[in-house]
This record gives structure tokens, sequence and C-alpha cells, in this order.
């Protein structure tokens, strides 16, 4: 399926009509009716030692959270994160990347073995000129092979376009079970069409609380020409998401990278606290602060998560 950024109009449009279409509630005069505003922000949190080895046995009470500086209760807490998975697979097909399929193939297969459960869901996408979605959530590994065989090469790269139309697609998945969404991009990190931007893809990533892992394709490390400026939006695009970038210098290290995607998403902890009344509805960025509560413990390991969400209307 060819996903383009107009979809977002699409979106809004599809919205209105729903709204418009939605059934005319009728009231029982007699019964009083109760209206409950609530929305459960959940967070996932990687704690690391000063090696970056993940940090387990912490609870609930090691933890205090604050919006906007303001105290806020954590209703929720998973240890060891069971919470199911949304992930997009985003595969960047220029030439520049995308030039050992059987590599590239082996290593998301291996990736999926070692990660997916049945209640976690991928969707395959590739971008080069545009963005394809090639295989749409599914918890069958079968499927995403098949896709992984249909990638397309082509000239330019869309990068931008792929990480918003990939949040795009996680917004429209369930939350219900406290979903964690996830992009995952195998790219160099060089944005190289004009219908796409930074800001857009970061807004997007977070209006869907998808967090940007970003597996960076460095095929000559002292090359003279690297795009070092687009490899940094990659990187600020993990930091500001809550997830993480790793480089990839041999391609026959891109087993390796998935596997620390893997890890990384294996040992989340998951945060969640209901957001105050200001914050239900009104479209603005909220910011979040989560730390540990012992000083000492806050000496030694350093948290990671995503640190603001659009309160959405």
């Amino acid at each position: 399926m060819r996903l383009a950024a107009i979809a977002l109009a699409s979106t809004l449009v599809l919205s209105s009509v729903q709204q418009q279409s939605a059934p005319i509630e009728r009231h029982n005069p007699e019964i009083p009716t109760i209206h409950v505003e609530s929305r459960l922000v959940s967070v996932a949190l990687n704690v690391v030692d000063e090696h970056g080895a993940p940090v387990p046995g912490l609870t609930i009470d090691d933890f205090e959270l604050a919006e906007d500086g303001k105290p806020q209760r954590i209703a929720n807490f998973d240890r060891e994160s069971t919470t199911p998975l949304e992930i997009v697979l985003a595969i960047d097909a220029s030439e520049s990347v995308f030039n050992d399929e059987h590599l590239e193939r082996e290593a998301a297969k291996k990736f999926m073995e070692s990660l997916l459960r049945k209640q976690d869901q991928i969707d395959l996408m590739d971008f080069a000129d545009d963005v394809d979605e090639l295989v749409s959530f599914t918890s069958d590994a079968k499927k995403i092979d098949s896709g992984l065989g249909r990638i397309q090469h082509g000239d330019a790269t869309a990068l931008y376009d792929a990480v918003y139309l990939a949040s795009q697609r996680l917004a429209e998945t369930p939350s219900s079970a406290g979903q964690r969404r996830v992009v995952v991009l195998i790219t160099d990190g060089e944005n190289t069409t004009h219908h796409g931007s930074y800001d857009t893809a970061l807004e997007q990533a977070q209006r869907a609380g998808a967090m940007i892992y970003a597996l960076i394709i460095v095929p000559v490390a002292a090359d003279a020409g690297r795009n070092t400026g687009g490899e940094h939006a990659l990187i600020q695009l993990a930091r500001d998401t809550g997830g993480k970038y790793y480089y990839v210098e041999d391609k026959h290290d891109l087993s390796p990278a998935f596997q620390h995607v893997s890890d990384d998403l294996r040992t989340q902890y998951t945060v969640g606290y209901y957001a105050p009344r200001k914050s239900l509805g009104d479209g603005n960025l909220r910011h979040i602060q989560l730390q540990l509560k012992d000083p000492a413990l806050r000496a030694r390991y350093t948290l990671r998560y995503r640190t603001s969400y659009y309160a959405n209307r």
C-alpha cells in the first residue's frame, strides 16, 4: 500500500465523518448521568547502570513522577514489560543502504524470532522515493518474511515521511492494554526529499507515543561526504522519544544491532499515571519528569523514557 504525507489530511477527514455519524445518545431524565474524563499516560522506561546494563528488581515505590513540574501518582507499574508491542519496521530501500538483501532479510528474521510474542504485532514499511507499507500489523512472522522479499529499490530517501507515517499508523493501533509503540528504522540518516521535515516527524512520533530506535548504517566512517547532520537528527529523534540509536559500520553488524533493540524492549519497565484534568483534550505538549526517589540510586543509574506527550483532543 503506497503511503504519502497527505495521509494526515485524510485522517482528519475520517475523524470528522466519524463524529458526524456518531449515534445520538438518549438519556432517561430520571437517571443521573456521570461523565468521567481520564487519560492513562503509559511511559516505557529503561533503567541502566554505569555500564549500560539493565537494572532489574525496582518497584513502584522506587520512583516519583511529575507532569509539568507537578507531582502525579503512579497508577500502575510493570517490572518486566509484558505489555504488548506494536512495532513498525521501516527499511531504507535507497541504493546507498539496501544493497545486501540477504543479510538484511536474515537479520530482520532473527529480530522477529527473538522478540515477537503472540500479543505483539509488527508492521513492515520500506522507504525510498516514497513510503510503502508492505505488510500491515500482524503477529505472523511468515507474512513479514514475505514482505521483506518485496522491497523495491529507489534513488531518494523519504526518511522524515517514513517516521511521520510509521507514527501515524501506530497512532491507529489500540492502546487499551497499554501497548508500547515502537518505530525501528534502518537507514543512513540522510533525508533527500523535500516533502517532509524533522519537526513534523518528531511531533507525530510524540503524538503517537512512539519510541524511535535508529539503526544507523555508516558505509565509510571517515567518509568526508558522510551526512553527520542526518545522523544527529536521528539520534535526537531517538532521545526525544525515549528510544535509542546504534551505529552499524558493517552489514554483518545488523543482527547484533537488532539484538540490542530486542534486549532493550524486553528489559523495560512500564509506568502509568492519569493525566491531570488540565491536560485532557487541549492538544498541548506536556512534559514528563520521572526519577528515582533515592538520591544514591539516582547517582548510580540512568533513566531513559519519553519526556513529553501531546494531550490530544
